[in-house]
């Protein structure tokens, strides 16, 4: 009898020690909406998370980093913006930044080219931006939480992919996100071994 005790209890220890495992490689999800951007949206982002990462913190408005203003084309750096908001969370979370407002960064020889997301890969901060999406598109607010995966993925640690329908591809300066299904098998392997419950 004892003996079947034993076995029970090094059972139920080993599902505890593998949730918790499972649960530590999990990081805080913070939303962070910047200027003026909507609660309701940003409320719909949260609930989106939810359903791939229970710890996840909305918090409220903030103004955008003083030093993100880019005066010659009225809109904001979204380099300098994740350098400010990566400073402003804990070691075990990453922090994505909600912007109703245009957002640029440099690239390749190009000082100020906007964009709709950028995140560091991997890293603690992003940011997405539903300015460069149709506003009068009935999936909108679809296109814009898969803005928010794509980028959330960079912090986790996911380049590019080549894989059309992955939601990884990257965007060539378009608007591909209709075409976007899903985290192709090799995405979404890797992000569940980060810990995200991916279906």
């Amino acid at each position: 009898m004892k003996y079947y005790f034993l076995i029970f209890l090094f059972i139920v220890l080993s599902c505890t020690n593998s949730k918790n495992e499972s649960n530590k490689s999990q990081k805080v999800i913070v939303i962070q909406p910047l200027g003026s951007f909507k609660t309701e949206q940003a409320t719909k982002v949260l609930v989106e998370i939810k359903a791939i990462n229970p710890n996840v913190v909305l918090r409220p408005n903030i103004s955008f980093p003083e030093n993100s203003y880019f005066k010659p084309r009225n809109r904001y750096r979204a380099d300098s913006i994740i350098k400010s908001l990566k400073n402003t969370i804990g070691k075990d979370s990453v922090i994505v930044g909600l912007s109703n407002s245009d957002i640029s960064t440099t690239k390749n020889e190009i000082k100020d080219w906007g964009v709709m997301g950028l995140g560091y890969r991997p890293g603690k901060a992003c940011v997405v931006s539903d300015f460069r999406l149709p506003a009068k598109n009935k999936n909108k607010n679809q296109q814009f939480y898969k803005l928010v995966l794509h980028e959330l993925g960079h912090t986790a640690g996911l380049p590019h992919c080549v894989i059309k329908t992955c939601l990884m591809r990257d965007a060539e300066g378009g608007n591909p996100l209709d075409e976007e299904k899903g985290f192709c098998n090799e995405c979404k392997s890797f992000l569940k071994s980060k810990g995200w419950q991916l279906i």
